[in-house]
């Protein structure tokens, strides 16, 4: 079992903290859901049966770690149209991502309201399928599909105002 989990550590560790980070949207708290994540999947390993894929599995444990931790904690009031947050949040959101993608993407992504960004951490960083989406934030096929087109939407308008110079020329 040691050499199994060994095995699930190397090849989940970074998608356990990606999802945790998009989901929380701070580095200190994903890194906190990641462990607790870890030995979660540690002590129910024995108890794993397959009925679902070992990726839902643990996705789920993760997602529902993440939600408890946002039920616990008080709301939080900061906004990301002020200069510092959201510089602070992309420096963060670049340095805890590892990912092929430009170096922008992961602080774009990290810009959007978080059940978007969940579904499209999901979607375009994981490569999972709109049907696995759907049972890992448990919700309806078409709610994943509209958050995705929303996503997609914002993603656009920021692109366009990233490149677009202030003053409007």
């Amino acid at each position: 079992m040691e050499e199994a989990f060994e095995g699930i550590v190397r090849d989940y560790q970074d998608k356990i903290f990606r999802l945790a980070f998009s989901l929380m949207g701070e580095r200190a708290a994903a890194e906190e859901i990641a462990q607790d994540v870890l030995v979660r999947v540690w002590k129910g390993l024995p108890g794993f049966r397959g009925a679902s894929s070992l990726s839902t599995w643990i996705y789920s444990i993760t997602r529902n770690c993440c939600l408890s931790a946002l039920h616990r904690a008080p709301p939080r009031t900061v906004s990301l149209d002020d200069a510092a947050p959201r510089h602070a949040a992309e420096r963060h959101a670049a340095a805890a991502w590892s990912i092929p993608e430009p170096p922008g993407a992961a602080a774009l992504l990290n810009r959007l309201p978080a059940r978007y960004r969940a579904a499209a951490a999901l979607f375009y960083m994981e490569d999972q399928s709109y049907e696995e989406v759907s049972r890992l934030l448990d919700l309806p096929l078409g709610t994943v599909k509209t958050y995705l087109f929303q996503a997609r939407k914002m993603l656009a308008e920021e692109l366009v105002r990233e490149r677009v110079p202030k003053g409007g020329a």
